[in-house]
C-alpha cells in the first residue's frame, strides 16, 4: 500500500510541476486535460485507503434452497414479518377505530358543506390520534402480554403472536355486532362459538369492519338531520322573497359553521364517538 500511495503522490507532484504550479494563484494555468488527469491520479489515491477502512456491515437477501428444515422455518419466518409490515396501514383499518372515526369526519365536512375544509390530511391526523388514545389500553395489554415477553426471549413468536392479536380480536368482538358474526360464522359453516377464544381472526375482522361501516354510516345520518333542516329552512326563506338564483348553500353555510361552534360541535362529537366504543 504505501508503494502505491508513494508513485501516486510522485505523480502528482509531477503534474504540479509540469504546469508550474507553485501556489493557488497560478491554478488558472492549469489546462483542462491535466485537471482530469490530476483528479484520477487522486482517486487512484484514495482507492487503497478506502480498502483499507473497516467494512460496513451489509444485509444480503437472496433466494436459494434451504441447506436444512431450520433454515426454511427461518425463512417463512422472515417473511411472514416482512408481510405483516407491508399490510400494517391496512391493519390500522381493519383491527381498530380508525374507519369509523374517518367515515363520521368525512360525513361531517359533507354534511356542513365545507367542501376541502378542514382538508383531508387534518382529517387523517385527527382519525390516527384519536384512534391512538382509543387504542391505548389494548396496545398496552398486547405489549405486556406479547411483546415485552418476546424481546426477554420467554416465547417464541407464534406465542407472541397469538397472545398480542388476543387484546385486539377482543376489542373488534365487543364492538362487533352478533347478527354481523353470525353472517360469516354461517358462510364459513363453523360451529357457534363458546368464548371469544373461539372466535377464529378471519372471522372477527370482516365482521368488525361491516359493523363499523353500519355504525358510521347510522352517526353520519345523524349527523346530516340538523344540517339538512338549516338548508331547507334558508331555501324555504330565499324561494320566498323571490331570490331563486342565489345558491341557498351560500348562505346556509354560515349559519350552520354559527350554530356546530355555538353548541361545541367537535367537543361533543369526539366526546360521543370515543364514549361509543366498548
Amino acid at each position: 500500500m504505501k508503494s502505491i500511495l508513494t508513485k501516486s503522490c510522485l505523480k502528482i507532484k509531477w503534474f504540479l510541476t509540469q504546469n508550474q504550479l507553485k501556489s493557488w494563484d497560478n491554478i488558472e494555468g492549469i489546462h483542462l486535460k491535466n485537471v482530469k488527469r490530476i483528479l484520477l491520479v487522486l482517486l487512484i489515491c484514495m482507492t487503497p485507503m478506502a480498502f483499507g477502512a473497516d467494512t460496513i456491515p451489509t444485509v444480503n437477501l437472496s433466494l436459494s434452497a434451504p441447506n436444512s428444515p431450520q433454515q426454511l422455518v427461518t425463512s417463512l419466518n422472515l417473511l411472514v414479518v416482512l408481510t405483516i409490515l407491508v399490510l400494517a396501514p391496512s391493519l390500522i383499518f381493519m383491527m381498530t377505530s380508525f374507519l369509523r372515526l374517518l367515515i363520521v369526519f368525512s360525513f361531517l365536512r359533507q354534511a356542513l358543506g365545507t367542501q376541502q375544509m378542514p382538508p383531508s390530511q387534518v382529517m387523517v391526523s385527527l382519525a390516527m390520534i384519536l384512534t391512538f388514545f382509543i387504542m391505548e389500553p389494548v396496545m398496552n395489554e398486547s405489549y405486556e402480554n406479547a411483546i415485552k415477553p418476546y424481546l426477554a426471549e420467554k416465547m417464541t413468536y407464534q406465542e407472541a403472536f397469538e397472545k398480542g392479536a388476543a387484546p385486539f380480536k377482543a376489542f373488534m368482538i365487543r364492538n362487533t355486532r352478533e347478527k354481523d358474526l353470525a353472517l360469516f360464522f354461517r358462510i364459513r359453516n363453523l360451529e357457534n362459538p363458546k368464548n371469544i377464544e373461539d372466535v377464529p381472526l378471519t372471522v372477527a375482522m370482516p365482521a368488525f369492519m361491516i359493523s363499523e361501516l353500519k355504525t358510521a354510516f347510522e352517526i353520519g345520518f345523524l349527523l346530516y338531520l340538523p344540517f339538512l333542516v338549516i338548508d331547507m329552512v334558508v331555501s324555504s326563506v330565499l324561494m320566498s322573497m323571490g331570490m331563486m338564483m342565489l345558491p341557498p348553500v351560500m348562505i346556509s353555510l354560515p349559519f350552520k359553521l354559527l350554530i356546530f361552534v355555538l353548541v361545541d360541535g367537535w367537543n361533543l362529537l369526539v366526546q360521543k364517538l370515543v364514549e361509543s366504543f366498548h
